[in-house]
This record gives C-alpha cells, sequence and structure tokens, in this order.
C-alpha cells in the first residue's frame, strides 16, 4: 500500500467487521482516513463502501473491531457530541417540500443549540457563513424543490457546514448530476479542504473524479479493503482490471494527471 506524505490519522477502522441481518457485508477492514485530506472510498456496486461510510458514522454498528475518532472510540461519544466532530450526506437526502435554503441550513445548528433547542444569535452567524462557503446566499430564501440538481447538493453541503464538523462524509454526492454540476461539487469540496482544512470522505464512482480531486483512495472489493494510497499510483488501468473487470486505456490530462476511458469488459 502507497501512503501519503505527513500522513495523520483522523479515523482508523481497526479490523472491522459490519453486517446486515446476521449476514456480514464488511470484512476485517482496517484503513486510517488522513486529516486534512479528502479520501475517496472506490468500488464495485454492492461491494460495502457506502456500508463503511455508515459504520464510520455510527449509522451501522460494528459486528467487529473499532472505529476512533482522534483516537478516541466513536461509540464513547455523546450524539451532540459526535455532530460536532463529523457531519454525513447520505445518498439522495429527503427534506419536507415547503422548507427553505436557509431552513435546511438552520437544521446543521440543532448539535450547538441549548437543551430547549433555541436558536443563538451565533448560529446566524453560523448559518450566513456556511450559505456564503457554498455560493447558496442568492438562494437562501427559495423552496428546496425548486433548485437544480446541483443546487439542492449545495444546499445540503451547507446544512452540513453549519455543524461546523471537522470531518465531512458523503455518500455518492454527484449522483444524477450532470457533467457540469458534478464539478461543481467537485470543486466546490476541493475549496472547502483547501481553505477550511476539513476533511472530506466521499463515496464515488466516477475513478477521474478520484484521481483529479481526491489526496488519498481506498479500495473496496467484495467487502474487503484491496489497497489504499495516493490516486496516482493506485487508480490504473490494472485496478479496473483487477477490481472492475474493466479494459480501460489511459491518457494524460493538459494539467499533468491521468485519466482513465473504459474500452471493454473482460469475459468470465
Amino acid at each position: 500500500m502507497s501512503e501519503i506524505k505527513d500522513f495523520k490519522p483522523i479515523i482508523e477502522m481497526n479490523h472491522v467487521d459490519i453486517g446486515i441481518n446476521y449476514k456480514t457485508i464488511v470484512h476485517d477492514i482496517s484503513l486510517q482516513i488522513p486529516e486534512g485530506k479528502v479520501t475517496a472510498i472506490i468500488g464495485p456496486n454492492g461491494c460495502g463502501k457506502s456500508t463503511t461510510l455508515k459504520a464510520i458514522s455510527r449509522i451501522m454498528p460494528c459486528l467487529k473491531g473499532t472505529v476512533s475518532f482522534k483516537g478516541q472510540d466513536v461509540h464513547s461519544f455523546s450524539h451532540r457530541e459526535f455532530a460536532k466532530c463529523l457531519a454525513i450526506l447520505t445518498q439522495s437526502p429527503v427534506a419536507p417540500t415547503d422548507l427553505t435554503v436557509k431552513d435546511l441550513v438552520e437544521m446543521g445548528r440543532f448539535p450547538h443549540r441549548s437543551f430547549f433547542g433555541r436558536a443563538a444569535k451565533d448560529d446566524y452567524k453560523h448559518v450566513e457563513w456556511a450559505l456564503e462557503q457554498t455560493n447558496m446566499t442568492a438562494m437562501s430564501h427559495r423552496l428546496l424543490h425548486t433548485l437544480s440538481g446541483g443546487e439542492r447538493q449545495r444546499a445540503w453541503i451547507a446544512m452540513a457546514l453549519c455543524q461546523r464538523p471537522e470531518v465531512l462524509l458523503l455518500d455518492e454526492p454527484t449522483t444524477y448530476l450532470d457533467i457540469c454540476h458534478q464539478l461543481e461539487v467537485m470543486q466546490l469540496l476541493t475549496k472547502l479542504n483547501r481553505e477550511l482544512g476539513l476533511t472530506v470522505v466521499m463515496v464515488i464512482h466516477d475513478l477521474n473524479h478520484a484521481i483529479q480531486y481526491a489526496d488519498y483512495v481506498a479500495v473496496i472489493k467484495k467487502g474487503r479493503l484491496v489497497t489504499c494510497g495516493e490516486p496516482k499510483e493506485i487508480v490504473t488501468s490494472s485496478l479496473l482490471a483487477d477490481v472492475f473487470r474493466v479494459k480501460a486505456d489511459e491518457f494524460s490530462c493538459t494539467n499533468g494527471l491521468r485519466a482513465l476511458v473504459p474500452i471493454d469488459l473482460y469475459k468470465e
């Protein structure tokens, strides 16, 4: 496995098994997530990528092993404390149709509010900050159902930012978006990582996005960690052959990075 320079883990999974209905989906995964970096989790459909993300966020329990945040078991945190450390956006999140963008973003302040749930002046500052970071200020009074897919995704990211987490987890953040909005979301995540030092962990299907935007990549196949390291070393045509059964050509891009173009399937 290839490690990135100055590696400091913020999340560690140690020999983790995860199961659903008494069936083990993820087997013996040990993975370190670099602090302050963008990590992409990739692999075929049904391999356990989203399940792994849900274990990190405590949505799914571990059958075996431990998950820690900054050296502390994630289950030792209260729900409120953990929500201040980590925010997650699942696939296709749903909100009431009559909710405005600002209403949605304000929901991100719940972990920071008093026992009675009253908003403080400081909350409004964080809401405005999150809207500015995601370029959603002008749309703050729009109803969610009137937004495009890309705008809606930015609104959800603004809500997660409003929690002021140290780690942002995203499950397939570009699903159902066109190419333009995919790049818009990926560039936003890169901006938040570079400017705020936010650790980003995302499950994605587009391997070229992993090459272009991730600092670190973890590859899962059939519920097991295959390899991890820097994308320029990990995401290759050989990986597509071994993990995805896909033949691909490699090309050099004008920015100096590599792109993969699938051309055929390997026959069983």
